[in-house]
């Protein structure tokens, strides 16, 4: 189906007359209402009989919510947990049962062969490594976003993917979910017309929203071991900050751009079927948290995604405040702009708008007509907006995430966040980081996966 066609398709179909939205049961007027129009609701799957076995690498307040999450789909179960610090173990029995392995070392964990599943969930610079191993010791791989530390670790994880033939899949959970599918779907069919600006925009105020995570009161060279941590990066005497409040400091994390620009990439290349953008570049700094972090606190990252077969010419902006007092501590949206309309896509919403002029052009928008009056008589519009919602009872992206890994596994079925995909929304994310850091504007080669410049 062309492109408008499909336009037109879906106007008839929403009972949309020219460019105005025609009056349906279950829009928005403008006026705040509980009406919605709901999404497709997740059919449940027969799941086979087998039970997949799980381990966890990582035992973090993250890693702790990913296996949780996997724990609720049917016929899987835990079999062990590995973390640097002790407490993480004793908390892992506490939580997950007594008869669970824990382990210090990851290796001893994708040993053992009642283990089919890993899930990384490590600080961001032991990614590469233990995904890789873990491939390499055919187990099948959940890894948190950013798939890598760097953007020169991407290639040896796809090469290791590829010679496993075991299913790996990044913990970029946005785009499982029923709000972005919703989105791909309507700018497929044309609803906001040619799409040429995206933003997202995270609005934080709090200091474990800053990442300054509450540091155990026994944590000492004796509980973690120190020296495994560092060994693929800097050596430092022990410091607990670098530790459990890793996300500060380059040599373990990868900023805000690997925390949360990651998900905005994510999710637009997969509702645009794009590779990536061709250029790239970022500025802030360290405006309220002084204490002693190597990245900024306030960010604003601008990419340029290149005319392509698969979608327009766009810009995408996202901008991250972690000392922001306009929205609270938790404030996130994705907004995509088009020609004729947009959409604001959360995980289980879009909020979707057109342009108000309800037949043709707008007469100021029209040269030959600018200097002509518009009609005296006004004309009836459509709603200002509509609101897809998801329909009680969705269990949310992060649970559709694990479905569609463990539907894989099963089903010998592909997943769209593989190691090529996690790699094309990962590395542009760091170069946005290596663009802040050295203050000029990165050239990357979508196609071909590397920086130009």
């Amino acid at each position: 189906m062309g492109k408008e066609k499909s336009r037109r398709y879906f106007l008839k179909n929403l009972g949309l007359s020219g460019a105005a939205l025609a009056s349906t049961p279950a829009v928005l007027t403008g006026k705040k209402s509980d009406s919605s129009i709901p999404l497709q609701k997740r059919k449940s799957k027969k799941s086979p009989n087998e039970t997949l076995q799980l381990a966890l690498i990582g035992a973090g307040g993250m890693g702790r919510a990913d296996l949780k999450t996997a724990l609720q789909h049917p016929n899987t179960e835990v079999v062990a947990v590995s973390d640097l610090y002790d407490g993480r173990l004793k908390a892992a029995k506490e939580t997950f049962g007594n008869d669970i392995f824990t382990t210090r070392d990851y290796r001893k964990i994708i040993d053992r062969d009642d283990v089919d599943v890993v899930i990384v969930a490590t600080q961001d610079h032991w990614h590469k490594q233990i995904s890789v191993d873990a491939l390499k010791n055919d187990k099948h791989v959940y890894c948190e976003k950013p798939m890598v530390h760097s953007i020169e670790e991407g290639p040896e994880i796809i090469k290791a993917q590829k010679k496993s033939g075991k299913v790996f899949v990044v913990g970029s959970q946005l785009l499982s979910s029923l709000g972005y599918e919703k989105a791909k779907q309507l700018l497929k069919d044309g609803a906001i017309g040619k799409l040429n600006y995206a933003e997202g925009v995270w609005a934080r105020r709090s200091a474990k929203g800053a990442w300054n995570y509450p540091i155990p009161k026994d944590a000492s060279e004796e509980t973690i071991d120190w020296d495994t941590y560092l060994k693929n990066t800097k050596y430092y005497d022990f410091d607990p900050e670098r530790f459990f409040r890793w996300r500060k400091y380059k040599d373990y994390g990868t900023g805000m751009n690997g925390d949360l620009f990651v998900h905005i990439i994510s999710g637009i290349h997969f509702i645009t079927d794009s590779l990536g953008p061709n250029q790239i570049y970022s500025t802030g700094g360290i405006r309220f948290w002084n204490d002693g972090r190597e990245v900024p606190d306030v960010l604003i990252g601008t990419f340029d995604y290149p005319n392509v077969d698969s979608h327009p010419g766009f810009n995408l902006s996202l901008r991250c405040n972690f000392v922001d007092g306009t929205k609270g501590s938790g404030y996130y949206v994705m907004r995509m702009v088009g020609s004729e309309g947009f959409m604001e896509i959360r995980p289980n919403q879009v909020v979707y708008g057109r342009n108000k002029i309800l037949d043709g052009i707008d007469p100021y928008m029209d040269p030959a007509k600018i200097h002509e009056q518009p009609e005296k008589r006004k004309k009836i519009l459509g709603p200002e907006t509509i609101v897809y919602a998801a329909q009680k009872g969705y269990k949310g992206c992060h649970y559709d995430h694990f479905d569609y890994f463990f539907d894989a596994i099963r089903n010998g079925k592909d997943v769209v966040e593989d190691a090529v995909f996690g790699y094309r929304a990962a590395a542009p994310a760091l170069a946005c980081h290596e663009s802040y850091y050295k203050k000029k504007v990165i050239q990357w080669d979508p196609k071909k996966m590397e920086i130009k410049n």
